[in-house]
């Protein structure tokens, strides 16, 4: 008993440090990510006066990040390849994290259509392992120290820690990965995102944030008719994350083919290419979501359907050229556009209309990427009324019943 004891005080206490020390990791690289987008797209621009600037800074910069991948690696890998990796060699490879840490930067700094979650989430489950490695007592926690890292990874970044917790447990639903008690699987998770995003508030009330948050849209009572669009809403959704798959196969299949260097030029080419056209489609979207929230009426309804589509494009693109990272943040970008673009259309530009729909189109798209409800749901609570709560569920989980039983009609088994 006084081992077992022992080893559970361990344990609770390297959830506490590991969640400190994602948090402080995450505020780091966050800040670094920050202070390089203000130099290269802000200060550079406004003192020279360069010729097609965007198009050649991002031609340039898939050139360098070929150069790098080619020398130390296909990096970062993505969040659901870093899972399947741990599910598969029960460790992970923390020899290369300063590696892991750059191949994650470039293409932020460079204003990538991708979130910055799938690299960081290869450094924390490093670190974890680096732990389990090297402190004998930690070795055989391991397993549990990396799906902490992750749900406190994606729980500080998206300011939703419940987003994280739903998000490794629905991954996990049926292929049981942590065998500790429920009740002490939740009571880890709280403490480490409980420290996580403390001791990323705290250093970013002291130093300042890196990354804003998602926006908060404002209160709505929900009518009738919102509620008879509803159906369409989900459908819309739907459609835009069968949009998302079909790209994604499409880039895979005409960029997968071609060789490094090559490959990161080409899709530097087509980033510079339509941030010149669109520069709302650049970066991961949610200091544009917040402008669109505050100002809805900026954009044409056509115009923000148009976005969404070329949102998920060229994202799909940024990541199968190598210019790549997580695909949260610009795909609920991508839903918010549509929804906003759908509500204008048939309410116009009403306020509470035009949120419904957008919270019900984005987790409606979600729920048919993810197929994890739950986590979709908590994900979007802090940006949505509360009062939509319900609604957001029930899109999401149609989402993902529908998505799923409309793969085999436009997929290929």
């Amino acid at each position: 008993m006084g081992k077992t004891v022992r080893n559970n005080v361990y344990l609770i206490l390297f959830c506490c440090i590991i969640g400190a020390v994602a948090g402080g990791v995450i505020w780091a690289f966050l800040k670094i990510m920050s202070l390089g987008i203000h130099f290269l797209w802000e200060w550079l621009p406004a003192n020279y006066s360069i010729p097609c600037y965007t198009l050649l800074v991002c031609t340039v910069g898939g050139v360098l990040i070929g150069c790098f991948r080619r020398r130390f690696g296909d990096y970062p890998e993505e969040l659901d390849a870093v899972m399947a990796k741990v599910k598969a060699e029960k460790t992970f490879d923390y020899s290369n994290m300063l590696v892991l840490l750059l191949s994650a930067l470039f293409p932020l700094l460079l204003g990538s259509s991708i979130g910055p979650e799938a690299g960081l989430t290869g450094v924390i489950v490093g670190l974890c392992y680096w732990i389990g490695d090297n402190l004998s007592f930690a070795r055989q926690n391991a397993k549990e120290y990396s799906q902490v890292g992750v749900a406190v990874t994606l729980g500080v970044l998206f300011r939703s820690p419940l987003f994280g917790v739903f998000a490794v447990e629905e991954e996990n639903k049926d292929k049981e990965i942590i065998t500790l008690p429920a009740t002490l699987k939740v009571f880890l998770y709280g403490l480490a995102a409980a420290a996580g995003t403390g001791c990323y508030m705290l250093l970013s009330d002291i130093f300042g944030a890196g990354l804003g948050a998602l926006p908060s849209f404002p209160e709505m009572e929900p009518e009738l008719w919102d509620y008879l669009m509803l159906v369409v809403y989900i459908l819309l959704g739907c459609v835009l994350a069968k949009f998302y798959f079909l790209t994604h196969l499409a880039a895979e299949k005409v960029l997968t083919g071609l060789p490094v260097i090559l490959k990161e030029t080409v899709g530097g080419a087509c980033l510079g290419a339509m941030g010149m056209l669109m520069p709302v489609l650049m970066f991961s979207g949610e200091d544009a979501m917040g402008e669109l929230a505050a100002d809805c009426e900026m954009y044409a309804p056509l115009i923000l359907a148009a976005i969404a589509f070329l949102k998920v494009l060229l994202t799909n693109v940024c990541i199968q050229s190598g210019l790549k990272g997580g695909h949260f943040f610009p795909i609920i970008f991508a839903g918010v556009c549509l929804g906003y673009s759908a509500g204008a259309m048939v309410f116009g530009y009403s306020g509470g209309h035009m949120v419904f729909a957008a919270a019900t189109v984005t987790a409606s798209l979600l729920g048919g990427i993810m197929k994890k409800p739950l986590a979709v749901t908590v994900l979007l609570f802090l940006c949505f009324p509360v009062k939509l709560f319900l609604w957001i569920f029930l899109a999401a989980a149609a989402g993902s019943m529908f998505c799923s039983k409309l793969t085999g009609l436009l997929l290929p088994a």
